[in-house]
């Protein structure tokens, strides 16, 4: 299970934009992978730092993020965390530009070498019903892909990108602190490396462009909220002609107003009247596939469960359902027919039980 956002970054939900990114600059600075070098587990939280501040310096993740949780952060679709350490570089270098002088650290991939593309996470919401059958349906999500116009370079059409005369096509330039070596982003080609003269009309130079996706998604029986389901290969393209990234459909179950739902058991309340509770009846109770016929034993008591063996909900581990369980609650008329009162009367002089003299049930 993945740490709460605010937890991580040691901030409340109430903290504005400055506390937040306060609070991630002086764990990123602690983490740094240059001032700990080799360290698995530093990494990890300047990794899991950077995942928390991606979603909480942005408004309207911050906002589906408080509301829903981690599934909700991924609400129509959004990178999920850093392929690398180098992608939050490239994400946040201004920030690390503030206490290290630079984009953090030398970068020693090629700018220019494929690289997969980005996660993506979509929230899917289904019903009770999809859960005992399963359910495949259609979503639609925005993705990330090379502008068609310009391939990707980012150029006008006949016009291509030239080397960055300041940094000489790396992307930064290479300071020396202390015992740190930090590169700091080019300011003449902001990390590119290159320079576009000619900006595509189409991308304004981003290389980069948004499309619409439309997937066909096929939910197995038996999940349940919070389980993902992959889609390999259905993220966003990748750059310089990597490979895509991966889809991650995280699933809600809606709330259905006849069954709780308990695990692969379903929970229903059923109110019976004294008679059947004292004699034994057959009812016709709702199921989540319709109509059952369900067995009410004499002497059943207030508050008894009563199981439909099966008729609950299957697992994704094994085929067997659940059950169906019953509330029982027991309806005692607060008035009575004269008849029936003074059967009533003569069953409890039967017994020997001291009742009221007053007329009227429960006077």
């Amino acid at each position: 299970m993945k740490a709460d956002y605010y937890e991580v970054l040691g901030v409340d939900r109430a903290s504005d934009s400055d506390v937040i990114k306060k609070a991630y600059r002086k764990l990123a600075m602690q983490h740094h992978p240059d001032k700990n070098p080799g360290d698995k587990t530093s990494e990890n939280k300047f990794k899991q730092a950077a995942e928390a501040y991606e979603v909480l310096s942005n408004p309207d993740k911050k906002a589906n993020y408080d509301r829903f949780g981690h599934a909700g952060a991924g609400m129509g679709g959004f990178s999920s965390g850093f392929q690398d350490v180098g992608d939050i570089f490239d994400s946040f270098g201004d920030i690390f530009g503030d206490f290290f002088g630079g984009g953090g650290r030398r970068r020693t991939r090629d700018k220019n070498a494929p690289r997969r593309g980005s996660d993506l996470k979509y929230y899917l919401e289904i019903d009770l019903i999809d859960v005992l059958n399963g359910v495949t349906t259609e979503i639609t999500y925005d993705t990330e892909d090379d502008c068609n116009k310009c391939s990707g370079s980012g150029a006008k059409e006949g016009s291509q990108p030239t080397t960055c005369s300041t940094c000489g096509g790396s992307g930064q330039v290479i300071r020396s602190q202390g015992f740190f070596q930090v590169a700091a982003t080019c300011s003449s080609c902001a990390g590119a490396g290159t320079i576009i003269k000619d900006k595509c009309s189409s991308c304004h130079g981003k290389g980069r462009g948004s499309e619409s996706r439309v997937k066909s998604v096929t939910v197995p029986a038996g999940v349940d909220s919070g389980t993902q389901l992959r889609v390999t290969g259905e993220g966003d393209s990748g750059y310089k002609g990597g490979p895509k990234g991966d889809l991650y459909v995280e699933l809600g179950v809606k709330p259905d107003k006849c069954f709780q739902r308990q695990g692969q058991h379903l929970v229903s309340p059923l109110s019976i009247s004294y008679l059947q509770a004292l004699l034994g009846s057959e009812v016709s109770v709702e199921g989540l596939e319709g109509a059952e016929e369900l067995c009410i034993k004499k002497g059943t008591k207030d508050g008894e469960l009563i199981h439909l063996k099966e008729k609950g909900l299957p697992s994704l581990r094994n085929s067997r359902r659940g059950d169906h369980i019953f509330e029982v609650t027991i309806d005692i008329p607060k008035k009575l027919a004269k008849k029936e009162e003074e059967l009533l009367r003569e069953i409890a002089q039967l017994k020997g039980d001291q009742v009221s003299e007053k007329k009227g049930f429960f006077s």
